[in-house]
């Protein structure tokens, strides 16, 4: 049986950048959106808490399959075997070579 491919889903959402590890990402039914489901957790030792991937344990602990922005999405990359999971704040700062995507001006109202 061939093993399902694990993506790795890089995006912005309330000034922070989360790193989300999932077997299904596809272009939603919704227009401008990414689907992501079936999201992975790693269960690497019960010993050591790491307190960024239990806040998106929490987070999407109910969740089956999440929606997200096209224009929030930083990069989706398709992976060996799953990472740790985690948030990033920003503090609306640029991390490394991550900056928000340019959004485009609203136009001046016709008067």
């Amino acid at each position: 049986m061939a093993q399902k491919s694990i993506f790795r889903v890089v995006f912005h959402s309330q000034g922070n950048v989360y790193e989300l590890y999932a077997r299904e990402v596809s272009q939603g039914a919704m227009y401008a959106f990414v689907e992501v489901g079936d999201i992975i957790f790693g269960e690497r030792s019960k010993l050591v808490v790491d307190p960024s991937e239990e806040k998106l344990k929490s987070e999407f602990s109910e969740v089956k399959r999440t929606y997200i922005p096209l224009h929030a999405v930083i990069r989706i990359d398709e992976v060996e075997k799953e990472g740790k999971a985690k948030i990033t704040p920003t503090d609306g700062e640029k991390i490394g070579n991550i900056s928000p995507f340019p959004m485009p001006l609203k136009p001046p109202a016709a008067d």
